[in-house]
């Protein structure tokens, strides 16, 4: 029945996967697992001199809140510095974009992407880590780029060269 009552789903300050993508750390608040893929909510931890490269995806939403520190948002149509309590859409469409931490903290982003799908693309590449521990960036060359690429690919997104966007 599709209006049946479903228990809430909560999880704690420290519960749910965390994963090490591009420097970062990305915990799953909520999967497409858990919302029949409706939407998924990430937390995200982005330490200085971090975040991911341009890409696209032009049949899903992605949307972010800067819950603590900032980010430099590159797109096709320009670049925003979101600072603590910034909100950026990404409509669907598939504009290229990225986002990187060019201060000396750490920042915090909440990302939504409807319909989900993102977070299991996270999970594929990035690495398990425990909540708030930080790897290194991985090298960004030819090679790892290809890789992304194809596997960007299966979950509806696009990866292109870190110089993309200049």
């Amino acid at each position: 029945m599709e209006n049946e009552k479903k228990a809430p789903i909560a999880r704690g300050p420290q519960e749910g996967s965390s994963v090490s993508v591009m420097g970062g750390t990305y915990r799953t608040l909520i999967s497409g697992k858990d919302t029949h893929g409706a939407f998924a909510a990430i937390d995200m931890l982005i330490p200085p001199g971090s975040g991911p490269g341009p890409h696209a995806h032009p049949d899903f939403e992605e949307c972010f809140y800067v819950i603590d520190g900032e980010v430099e948002v590159k797109s096709e149509m320009g670049t925003y510095v979101a600072v603590k309590g910034s909100y950026i859409n990404i409509p669907k469409g598939g504009v290229v974009h990225s986002f990187k931490n060019k201060t000396e903290n750490t920042a915090r982003l909440l990302c939504t992407v409807i319909p989900a799908g993102l977070d299991q693309f996270f999970e594929e590449v990035g690495q398990p880590v425990e909540n708030g521990q930080f790897l290194p960036m991985p090298t960004i060359d030819k090679a790892y780029v290809q890789y992304l690429q194809e596997v960007a690919q299966r979950y509806g997104q696009q990866v292109f060269a870190p110089d993309f966007l200049g």
